[in-house]
């Protein structure tokens, strides 16, 4: 199929041309993560995004060129195929990205037809465009996978390119429609590891009761070569991982502020 010369998606952008609730674009999928939501799953990462994290390990995705064409149709005949599987392992659907309510239309269609057949479905997003869903769409989302990129705004700004305040109240929505999240937070040394920046995020993790788990991602290097690729400025280049007793003392303050918080 020929590809769409489509250029990147800001946030906020509407629906672009060949973007609709039947046809949507996908980068890549994986079959048997354990990662991206309970049990064993099957993990689209959809194309577009908002956000120019700089420390983004598939920056590719940012554009809907990056991906293939692909209609719900044929995406669910696919994922049928595995619908046993799923009920042994007890796993399922997840959508990331990139940003996948970017594709809105297409995410939300091929979630609740995928809710209608028992079929657990995870969204991994950044809750930037959060107000696009409905209360109804959201009842389709079995568990909202939500990357809080850092609670304190100036350092967001930073990190992701944009304010958190969207991304905020879209937390404080789920918190109140009692929908099950799990919080994504990646420790970058010098950039989100600011203790008042980690322990507002904590107090507010701990404090909600649809967070179910809190997971501390350490930062790493391993989409360096595609941001050289792409001949884009790293500006994280000579940061390194956080050591194992960062990561422990952070996730040692999730706990205390009464969060499930696992190694």
């Amino acid at each position: 199929m020929r590809a769409l010369n489509i250029e990147t998606v800001e946030p906020g952008s509407g629906v672009l041309p060949g973007l609709d609730h039947n046809w949507g674009f996908i980068h890549s999928e994986q079959t048997g993560s354990s990662l991206d939501g309970p049990g064993l799953r099957t993990v689209f990462w959809l194309t577009g995004g908002g956000f120019r994290c700089k420390y983004c390990h598939n920056p590719d995705t940012w554009r809907l060129s990056g991906g293939r064409r692909v209609h719900v149709d044929s995406l669910i005949r696919d994922i049928m195929e595995y619908a046993p599987f799923f009920s042994t392992v007890h796993g399922g659907v997840t959508l990331a990205g990139g940003e996948p309510l970017v594709q809105q239309a297409f995410c939300t269609n091929l979630m609740r037809r995928l809710h209608a057949l028992d079929i657990h479905t995870a969204l991994d997003t950044n809750g930037y465009l959060g107000n696009r869903l409905s209360n109804e769409e959201l009842r389709a989302i079995d568990l909202v996978i939500l990357r809080l990129e850092s609670w304190d705004d100036e350092t967001h700004v930073r990190a992701t390119g944009q304010h958190n305040h969207a991304v905020l109240d879209f937390a404080r929505r789920l918190q109140a429609l009692a929908r099950p999240v799990w919080i994504r937070f990646v420790l970058v040394p010098g950039l989100t590891d600011r203790p008042d920046n980690v322990n507002a995020l904590a107090r507010f993790c701990g404090d909600s009761s649809n967070v179910e788990r809190v997971e501390v991602v350490p930062f790493h290097q391993i989409g360096r070569l595609e941001w050289n690729d792409l001949g884009l400025d790293d500006a994280l280049d000579d940061v390194d991982p956080p050591t194992n007793e960062q990561l422990e003392s952070v996730r040692d303050t999730f706990r205390r502020f009464g969060s499930i918080c696992p190694d």
